[in-house]
């Protein structure tokens, strides 16, 4: 297979996976992943820059607009913005993950979401098995506590949750484990920035 424009990570290293359109990619983006790597102890984060969302019927802004954006918000030598979902072929979260896990031997990947997803984490294509083979870090998002904290995966697998002080143990526990993590809160959302007519598409 052509590993070329492939990540690197290297067995043992705590990469953390942050999914989604980007469109457009924003600060609020940049805040989780900056606490992600201070709160879990990660080595990198990669921005899965997703060809498309599934559950959306609007379909994003060019793949090249939406990774160039991102690099301009998130400059740091510790994030890598990618296309790799585009270059395996995946559009869903389980896919992707089981193909990195494969392709990534060793490597200890948390997956990282807003508790807005959280909220209807049930919905997505085998849900279940993506909470079984990846741990997973949710972070506080605007308006989305409550409606996360009633949500299906919360109660179905409570008795996996840890206590967010235990959070720098979440990559090396073995799934199903998950975290849920209280953050400085900022409003941005790229739907917001849309509908304020700030990302034109090209």
């Amino acid at each position: 297979m052509d590993r070329s424009g492939w990540p690197l990570a290297f067995p043992g290293e705590a990469i953390g996976l942050l999914g989604g359109s980007f469109d457009p990619a924003h600060e609020g983006h940049a805040h989780i992943t900056r606490e992600a790597l201070k709160r879990l102890g990660l080595a990198r984060v990669w921005w899965l820059v997703s060809p498309g969302n599934p559950l959306k019927a609007r379909q994003p802004a060019p793949m090249a607009e939406r990774i160039a954006r991102a690099q301009a918000v998130m400059n740091d030598p510790r994030v890598v913005i990618s296309d790799i979902e585009a270059r395996m072929g995946t559009r869903y979260t389980a896919a992707t993950v089981k193909r990195l896990k494969a392709a990534y031997p060793g490597v200890r990947f948390v997956w990282l979401m807003g508790a807005d997803n959280l909220a209807q984490f049930h919905r997505w294509q085998n849900w279940e098995w993506i909470i079984g083979n990846v741990p997973i870090a949710v972070f506080a998002r605007p308006g989305a506590r409550l409606e996360a904290r009633g949500a299906r995966t919360v109660e179905e697998y409570a008795r996996y949750r840890i206590p967010a002080e235990a959070a720098r143990l979440l990559p090396r526990m073995a799934p199903p484990a998950w975290c849920f993590l209280n953050v400085p809160m900022m409003p941005h959302s790229s739907s917001a920035i849309r509908a304020r007519g700030e990302w034109v598409r090209n």
